[in-house]
């Protein structure tokens, strides 16, 4: 009766087994929850009666709770209220390891009728780790010889937290020989340090630094190391790799023991400095020390513990490779073990271009190119984010077609400033971790005529000799165009039409170069200065222009001789005879011979010496105002009559000269009077006619005087202050008739002396040589005027301070 009894109770157990596994598989929904780290306990994480839709007046009857297991320990539910309330504080950290989701499977468990019910909890990550070296101190030997730019990786901070509460930045303190430099290896941030400035042991033999690792969360976290750098001599080669990353794709269930991959350095050196050791690097996950095994000699990673996908999906181990050199140097690759199949197609960036050349002048929102991005993953994957990744005047605007986008113009263009672009375009999908790919676009910007060619100076100035060659050139202008081609080809041409100045008809400009020639040879006292202007046109469609004015100076040269004004003969000849009383002292002026040069400063300077004469004795010549007068009395012995031949020569550097002879002839004192009676007669009638004509010439002179000042004046107002000229004429009271050329440039004021008077010129006592520097408008008390008026064959001087 035992045994049956037992038989009937285990058959009836069973059948309840069977008809809970019914009815719980027909109850079986699912719900989801979400709450974050570290909330304290009694935090609700959601209201499982109401989201079951169970009634709160029988949740004791029903007997609503979780099924036991590990996650129950964690949560448990209200019975007054049927809220899922979290029963002790949660580490995300230590229940989920890695960056994905960290998810709690509950089991809740409704009798009358029998239901389970599986509940998702998300535990969601808060910013409550800062980061941390593995250790706290790192210390590197560095060769002095070292080459700016060599990197050494710094061991990488770890932080529990994920997403942006994981470590974002790493800092260097203050130092003068080292930066710090971020590589992205997959989704790793791994901080180097980058030798800026070469080492010397001498100076500094070690150096202390500080990394900090700072985090995305707000307020961010921050944790240091320690670095240390012994400044050592020796060992040039380091070993290398023969890759840099080792990619490895495993099965979870390979078996401890297999494989991995083997990793191979080579070293150039010989004996002790090329003998490799291999090791694992520091600071990595603690995991991957108790998973992976490193041959030390020959490279070779082994498993020697199970792999398992749920705790990590891939691991990166940084493989050291140390020769035995003193100090030692070190190479580094990674292999990066991945557990399954990842995101491991980058996007693919295809690019029709329109044209790879655009006009500067192309209006904003103009289409260059139409790109296409494609990603042979699938889902999330495979959603493809675009961008332009350099600033330039550029923008990617999406059509009616995802992943179709059209390159456009966003602003004006200026080839004259940029002339070319590269642009960046970025396509990132948004598989975990993402994989992105650049292309870069190169775009020439073509020019168009929008500059006109230029001129440094709006006005130049060219001094020429006179008496240059005709046909040859005697300067040239030059204007530059930013532009380029057929836009920056300069044309020169001379401004003809409407102008009134005859001169540019003797004038020619080379039109490729800007040489201008003179058609014929100028002379300084015919034209001493002239304008005109000159066109440079470029050769774009519409074409360009601008003018510059030119002044022409023309400078004096010698190539005028003298010319005697007196004596001259009835017949033109410089000669002339001279009647004395035989009774004159010693000192008498038997005349003087005067003379005139068209030149102008020493080219116009005349001196007067004797060429011939009968006897050296009786007459003497004056060196510079051409008085002849007896050197002692005549005696009876004296010939009657005496031939003078005056030699006058200017002080050019090739001087030039005349003669004019006078003969003396020496009277008795009754001849002489009556000759001198007759002389007065006939000068008297003259002196009649000179007092009229100093009568009309002072008049003339005033009102010309005045007109003068008035002209001056409106020229000073008139041109500009970088440039202004003045031409006046002066002499000197020697018997040589004299003029100048003043004219200004800059705060300078110039005059040129030569011959040819009229009112108003000045003389500066001290000048020297064919240019006198003038001094300012102020006369000082050492300034002299002097006019000089014609009129007949008489010339009057008047003279003023």
């Amino acid at each position: 009766m035992a045994i049956r009894s037992r038989s009937s109770d285990y058959s009836w157990r069973v059948f309840l087994l069977h008809l809970l596994l019914i009815v719980a598989k027909q109850a079986a929904a699912d719900l989801r929850y979400s709450v974050p780290e570290e909330v304290k306990e009694g935090t609700v994480v959601g209201n499982i009666a109401k989201d079951l839709g169970l009634e709160k007046a029988h949740l004791t009857d029903r007997r609503l709770r979780i099924a036991s297991g590990s996650e129950d320990t964690f949560f448990s539910v209200n019975m007054d209220n049927g809220a899922l309330q979290v029963r002790r504080k949660i580490d995300r950290e230590e229940l989920c390891h890695g960056g994905g989701a960290c998810l709690m499977e509950l089991k809740i468990i409704v009798e009358n009728p029998l239901e389970m019910h599986h509940v998702v909890v998300e535990i969601t990550d808060v910013n409550d780790h800062s980061p941390s070296f593995l250790e706290k101190e790192q210390h590197f030997e560095i060769a002095e010889h070292t080459s700016v730019g060599t990197r050494f990786q710094l061991q990488a901070a770890r932080d529990p937290d994920s997403g942006v509460n994981s470590i974002r930045s790493y800092r260097l303190s203050s130092n003068d020989y080292f930066d710090i430099d971020l590589s992205q290896r997959d989704d790793d941030k791994i901080p180097f340090l980058v030798l800026r400035k070469p080492l010397d042991r001498e100076q500094n033999d070690k150096l202390l630094l500080i990394v900090t690792a700072v985090d995305g969360g707000k307020p961010p976290r921050s944790g240091t190391l320690n670095v240390s750098v012994t400044v050592l001599d020796s060992n040039d080669n380091r070993p290398s790799f023969s890759q840099e990353v080792y990619q490895v794709e495993m099965f979870e269930n390979a078996p401890v023991g297999t494989i991995v991959t083997k990793v191979n350095a080579r070293d150039p050196d010989e004996g002790n400095n090329g003998e490799i050791e291999y090791s694992i690097a520091k600071a990595l996950q603690p995991k991957i020390y108790e998973i992976f095994q490193l041959n030390l000699l020959t490279g070779e990673i082994k498993l020697k513990a199970a792999l398992d996908f749920e705790e990590c999906d891939i691991y990166k181990i940084d493989i050291v490779a140390s020769d035995k050199g003193i100090p030692p140097l070190t190479g580094m690759c990674r292999v990066v073990v991945k557990i399954k199949d990842v995101n491991d197609n980058s996007p693919k960036i295809d690019v029709t271009s329109l044209s790879n050349t655009i006009t500067e002048d192309s209006k904003p929102g103009t289409v260059i190119s139409l790109i296409s991005v494609t990603d042979k993953d699938s889902g999330v994957n495979g959603k493809i984010i675009s961008r332009i990744l350099n600033d330039a005047p550029f923008e990617l605007k999406s059509s009616y077609k995802e992943n179709i986008y059209s390159l456009v113009t966003k602003e004006h263009l200026d080839r004259e400033k940029v002339p070319h672009y590269e642009i960046l375009i970025q396509a990132t999908d948004c598989g975990d971790p993402a994989l992105s790919t650049v292309k870069t676009l190169s775009i020439q910007i073509s020019d168009v005529n929008d500059n006109s060619p230029h001129f440094e100076k709006s006005e130049l100035q060219f001094y020429l000799s006179e008496n240059n060659a005709a046909g040859t050139s005697i300067f040239s202008v030059t204007a530059t165009d930013i532009d380029m081609n057929d836009n920056a080809a300069i044309s020169y041409n001379i401004v003809r039409e409407g102008s009134k100045n005859y001169v540019t008809a003797f004038l020619n400009i080379n039109s490729e170069n800007g040489q201008i020639s003179a058609l014929k040879s100028f002379d300084f006292e015919t034209l001493k200065t002239f304008r005109f202007q000159v066109v440079a046109s470029d050769s774009g469609t519409p074409s360009l222009s601008s003018n510059v004015t030119v002044n022409v100076f023309i400078l004096d040269q010698n190539d005028n001789a003298p010319v005697i004004l007196y004596p001259v003969s009835s017949n033109g000849s410089a000669e002339g005879v001279e009647e004395i009383p035989r009774n004159v002292n010693a000192g008498h002026l038997v005349t003087k011979v005067r003379a005139y040069d068209a030149d102008i400063g020493y080219n116009g300077w005349l001196l007067f010496s004797l060429q011939e004469v009968s006897d050296h004795s009786l007459f003497g010549l004056d060196r510079y105002t051409g008085q002849i007068r007896t050197l002692r009395s005549f005696t009876e012995t004296d010939e009657a009559e005496h031939k003078l031949v005056i030699l006058v020569k200017d002080n050019g550097n090739v001087s030039l000269s005349a003669t004019a002879t006078v003969i003396v002839k020496l009277v008795e004192p009754k001849e002489a009077f009556a000759a001198s009676d007759v002389k007065s007669a006939a000068k008297d009638d003259e002196d009649t006619n000179v007092t009229f004509y100093l009568m009309i010439t002072l008049g003339s002179v005033s009102v010309l005087f005045i007109i003068s000042i008035i002209v001056l004046i409106a020229m000073q107002c008139s041109k500009s202050p970088d440039y202004t000229s003045k031409y006046l004429q002066e002499t000197n009271y020697d018997g040589t008739l004299c003029h100048s050329i003043q004219y200004r440039s800059g705060d300078k004021r110039y005059m040129l002396v030569g011959p040819r008077m009229s009112i108003g010129s000045t003389i500066v006592p001290g000048s020297h040589a064919n240019t006198l520097v003038l001094p300012d408008r102020r006369r000082t008390s050492e300034e002299v005027r002097l006019c000089l008026c014609h009129f007949g064959q008489y010339y009057v001087y008047f003279s003023w301070i």
